[in-house]
């Protein structure tokens, strides 16, 4: 069964740092492309960054380019997501989502960030 467990969510000051990591199970991971989406509190969940299964090539929300990098180990069967200069606005809860025919979430992990 599909399997999907975010971490590395935290507290951290407005210009910081965070990576995320989703650790996935229950599918071909290699062959997948992997994405990155948030929700904020009364906000519709969003696409944040994708990256495909082959040859890399990744893709961004405008509101994170430049700032978010979202990489892959297959090796781990783990997507991350390097986050820097953070603004208040990044504030959600992040969530991994494979690309596979059906929709599946993990829990999620809180990002919040605030002075």
């Amino acid at each position: 069964q599909v399997q999907l467990v975010e971490s590395g969510g935290g507290l951290v000051q407005p210009g910081g740092s965070l990576r995320l990591s989703c650790a996935a199970s229950g599918f071909t991971f290699s062959n997948t492309g992997m994405t990155w989406y948030r929700q904020a509190p009364g906000k519709e969940r969003e696409l944040v960054a994708a990256i495909t299964s082959t040859s890399g090539l990744t893709n961004y929300a405008d509101s994170v380019e430049g700032r978010f990098t979202i990489s892959r180990d297959n090796a781990k069967n783990t997507v991350y997501l390097q986050m820097n200069s953070l603004k208040p606005e990044d504030t959600a809860v992040y969530y991994c989502k494979p690309i596979l025919p059906k929709l599946y979430w993990g829990q999620g992990t809180q990002v919040t960030v605030s002075s």
